[in-house]
Formats: structure tokens, sequence, C-alpha cells
């Protein structure tokens, strides 16, 4: 397990910041808010795979914002009561980080969770290149999840 200074020195500050204190980066200057390709976002700091593409939707917040993570088991929920509001914060399960918040505004059709994430809590894998990645196990998933999508205009 990484101490927190290795974690700082792999890091950029603008990820330490995020997944280690609590941080948020600015909205609609970030790396993924608008990304629409295929692929897998997994944990900036430990790898594990938190997010699929499929699930990705454009809130209008200008943050990533997906209908939930790729599986229950890779994220917990927290109470958050900084900045004078209750809200529920997302935390990756194994490493720790924050991600963001969860908000019950998103599409109802799937659920009406939208999952508001830090893009500087994230790397992005495309799906050409999951296998090369190490993360070939979610290609067909991926690929099938995008082929029934329907394509932004």
């Amino acid at each position: 397990m990484e101490t927190k200074e290795q974690i700082k020195q792999r890091l950029t500050p603008e990820q330490y910041e995020v997944t280690q204190q609590c941080g948020t980066e600015p909205p609609f200057r970030n790396a993924y808010w608008d990304n629409h390709e295929p692929g897998l976002y997994v944990d900036i700091v430990d790898g594990t795979p938190l997010f699929s593409s499929a699930d990705k939707f454009d809130s209008g917040t200008g943050w990533p914002s997906f209908t939930h993570p790729i599986s229950e088991d890779a994220t917990v929920r927290k109470s958050d009561s900084s900045h004078g509001m209750e809200r529920v914060e997302a935390r990756s399960k194994r490493a720790g980080s924050h991600l963001g918040h969860v908000f019950d505004d998103g599409p109802a059709e799937a659920g009406g969770e939208r999952w508001c994430i830090n893009s500087a809590s994230l790397r992005f894998i495309p799906l050409a290149d999951l296998e090369k990645e190490g993360y070939g196990e979610w290609k067909a998933r991926i690929a099938a999840a995008a082929a029934a999508k329907p394509k932004k205009p």
C-alpha cells in the first residue's frame, strides 16, 4: 500500500487535492466533462474500475456525470455536511479516494441518480486500449454498451 507521500509524489497537485483532501476541480475546465469516447474510467490512485462510458451522461454541470458506478463494490457513499449542506460523498472503496458526490437529480429512466465526479479523480482508458492497459476483461462489456448507447448528435 502506498503512503500519502508516495501518492502525493505520483499525482499532480490537483489530483492529490481532489482525491486526498476532498477538493473540487473547476466545472467545464477538466479533462472528462465533455468526453464521449467509449471506454473505462478508473481510480487515478489505484486503478480500480469505477465507471463505464455507457453510463455517462451530459448533466450540464461541467463535471463528468454517471448514472451509477460500474460495480457497487467499487464505491462507497459517505455523509458529507461540509459547505453548509447535507450531501452524499462518493469515494472509491479500495483506495478511499474522494471522487465527488451523488445527487438524486439524474435521469429517472436510469434510476434517478447523478454521480457527479471530478475528472482529477479518474483516468480514462479508451476502448481500444483496454487490453494493453490490463483491463481486457472489460472490453466486451464496454463495447456492447457503447454499441447500444444512442450517439450524441
